[in-house]
Order: C-alpha cells, then structure tokens, then sequence
C-alpha cells in the first residue's frame, strides 16, 4: 500500500492538516496509522464527512475530570492513564530505566515491586515525585505561572534525591553551575533570573495560545535554569498551561525524542524553522485525544 503524508493530504481535501490529524486520531481515516511520530495515510483515503464542531469550553471540562478523578483516586480512568503515560515518558527520555509496567506497578500500588538491580534508587524516587508534580499541575492548572511556582515543581520533583545532597546542587532554585541542553548553550546562571523574569513577562502579554506555549517551552529549554530536571519541568508547565486555558495537552512520548530535541534546536523566527517542533507537539496532541476518545471522552478539538 502507497502511504502519503498529511501535508499532502491536507491540500488534496483542502483542509487544514490540524483537521486532518484530529481525523486520524478519532479514527475517522481509514488505514490511516501512526508511525516515527507522524501520521501516514493511504493514497486515495476518502475524506471524512465533517461532524459539528464542539464548542471549545467544553474541552476544559477535561481539567475538571482530571482533578475529580484525582481527588478521588478513581483507578482506570484518564488521570491514571495520565499520570503512567505522561511520568513514564518524560522521564525516560531524560534516562530513566525503569519500564512502563514498573513505571504503571509504582502508582498503582505504592511500592516497587520486582526491580533489578540495574534500575538506580534516583528513578524510583523521581517516578514517585513526578506522581506528585503532576498532581500539583492538575491541583493548581489555573494559578499564574510564576518563578516560585516554577521552582515548587523542581523542589517536587528533585526532593529526596542524591542531587539534593549536593552542595552545589540547588532544589526549589536556580543552577549555580553551567549546562547544556544538546549543542545548545544555556544561560549562564548569574543571569537566569533575570532571563526568567524577562521570559514570563513575555508570556504574560501573548494570547497563551498553542504557539505561544510551545515558544515559552523552546526559550525556558535554552535558558535551562535549573541544575537537572529542566526538560521535565518544561513539559509540566506545558501541561499546566495547555489545562488552564483549554488547548489539547501534549503528550510527548519517548520514541518522538529526536523529533523533539531537532525542533528544540532548530525553532527560529520563521514557520520553517518553527515546523518540526509544531508537528511533534500536534502529534502528541493526538495521542492525547486518543487517551480521551479511549475512556469516553468524545471531544472535538
């Protein structure tokens, strides 16, 4: 079979591809599937006859699920799905070795079960802490996004670790030593926060739109203010921020790394530079649907 890319299918149905995405993630295309972080799509695939479109308000009934489920620790139904995708991901994309099931037995059952020794006591320890970052995010989604804020998901995530036992290692606060984020310099840290103060004044002024949060998530990644933890971080304020003003969250699943860290190093001023990036967040997107239409949640974005 002769499979085609969503941009060529956009222009032969002339639609947009966000439409067409949102169709292969409902299902809506068939044999339509999801490989290398993209959408491909059979040649000659008929297109979808177009539904009424839900009103967007009703998408943020998702951060009310989200929190009533959490509140009530209701087992199977989306937040819990939430909390082992999202958790496990973002942490195995910074290193962490513990699998999926591991990853899933640690929050449902509060212990670590059957964990070879190869797996160090940090990932344990940072799973169970990004349990409780995630549950600040969804507790707090619709609070400002401050620098104390910021450093309460760091303070969250790092706490307890062997990097809190270091010195030079500061949890809840700004890096004291210099890093890097791939072949991209960071700001060096005599000038994070006023990077910071100056990146959230910026965001403070934008429309908070899917664009503009993945422009804050690209500039927090290359200021890189914290010691260790900041890609976490950044995808928790993702999160946080996608919640409180109604965009689809992204999921951005292990195996779209490379994606991910080109479309860090290559977003620049203009839509070219912008795209790889755009199209890695819109595909988590759709998988965020997918999780949603999975436990019943028939929305359309």
């Amino acid at each position: 079979m002769v499979y085609v890319t969503i941009d060529e299918i956009a222009i032969s149905w002339g639609i947009s591809t966000r439409q067409v995405r949102s169709y292969c993630a409902s299902g809506r295309v068939a044999g339509a599937k999801f490989e290398h972080g993209a959408w491909m799509i059979p040649e000659g695939a008929e297109k979808p006859s177009r539904k009424v479109r839900a009103k967007q308000a009703k998408f943020r009934s998702v951060l009310a699920v989200l929190d009533a489920e959490r509140k009530s620790k209701l087992s199977g139904g989306i937040y819990h799905q939430l909390q082992i995708d999202f958790t496990y991901n973002s942490n195995h994309m910074e290193g962490s070795r513990l699998t999926h099931e591991q990853t899933r037995w640690i929050f449902e059952t509060k212990t670590v079960g059957k964990i070879s020794a190869e797996v160090p006591v940090d990932d344990i320890i940072e799973t169970a802490n990004h349990f409780s970052a995630v549950d600040t995010v969804i507790a707090s989604a619709r609070s400002m996004l401050t620098e104390p804020y910021i450093k309460r998901l760091h303070a969250i995530l790092k706490s307890g670790t062997a990097d809190s036992g270091k010195e030079w290692f500061a949890v809840g606060d700004y890096k004291r030593l210099e890093n890097t984020v791939g072949v991209l310099d960071t700001t060096p840290p005599d000038k994070v926060e006023a990077e910071m103060k100056k990146l959230l004044m910026w965001y403070r002024k934008t429309a908070h739109s899917f664009e503009d949060i993945a422009e804050f998530h690209v500039r927090f990644e290359r200021i890189h203010p914290f010691q260790d933890g900041n890609g976490r971080i950044g995808r928790l304020i993702m999160l946080k921020e996608c919640l409180k003003y109604g965009i689809t969250p992204i999921l951005v699943l292990d195996g779209m790394r490379q994606y991910y860290y080109l479309g860090l190093q290559e977003w620049q001023k203009n839509d070219k530079q912008r795209a790889r990036l755009l199209d890695t967040f819109r595909a988590g997107q759709d998988l965020f649907i997918e999780m949603l239409r999975h436990f019943g949640h028939d929305l359309t974005i």
